[in-house]
């Protein structure tokens, strides 16, 4: 049921949101040129990498070494927006026709972090990944890594259709509010280096 609740609302939004999208993409060519999408290996269902899509929100700015700059200095002000009002995560759309991900789930992270879970924490790998989820309506990037595992870790334990309904509903009103889009003073969230929690699971 939850995978044809993903598949109808998926189709439902891209129908209602592709002049929009079309009109982001022209605008990303127009502004940062090529590539529109930004498209990263996430790990998804029990960890297994999918390619996940976003509207491309950075410039590729380089030092004189060609090293990448900072994520702050590469944002560009069409990328804020973008971020702001969680417009970048439209491409996401086609992620969920395509089963990779799910309306509602633990928000997919990088895959240099699975080694570094606790068995704990790797349980939010037993659903499928959601383009939002429970830690993003409680806090999202201004908590930190280890509260945020909890939250993921509390929907898998009690993930049901009207909790989904719930975070749903809220994640519309944080993104009309642009609430807890990035850490105070950062671009983007800060890496996950290992949990300061010691798990005693097996």
């Amino acid at each position: 049921m939850k995978r044809a609740i993903d598949i109808v609302a998926a189709l439902l939004a891209l129908i209602l949101f592709s002049p929009l999208m079309a009109m982001i993409g022209l605008v990303i060519r127009i502004k940062m040129g090529k590539p529109i999408f930004f498209i990263q290996q996430r790990p998804g269902f029990q960890g297994k990498p999918f390619n996940l899509y976003k509207f491309r929100t950075m410039a590729s700015n380089r030092d004189a070494r060609g090293r990448l700059l900072s994520d702050e200095a590469r944002v560009t002000p069409l990328g804020n927006v973008l971020r702001k009002y969680s417009l970048d995560e439209l491409p996401q759309l086609f992620n969920i026709l395509k089963g990779d991900l799910s309306l509602v789930g633990p928000r997919p992270l990088l895959m240099e972090y699975l080694p570094l879970y606790t068995p704990r924490q790797a349980k939010r790998h037993q659903v499928k990944p959601g383009l939002t989820g429970w830690a993003q309506i409680n806090g999202r990037n201004t908590i930190s890594w280890d509260e945020k595992f909890e939250l993921d870790v509390w929907y898998v334990e009690n993930r049901s259709l009207i909790l989904d309904i719930k975070i749903l509903i809220k994640t519309v009103e944080k993104v009309l509010r642009s609430e807890g889009i990035n850490q105070p003073g950062k671009a983007t969230v800060e890496n996950f280096n290992g949990s300061k929690i010691t798990s005693k699971e097996g």
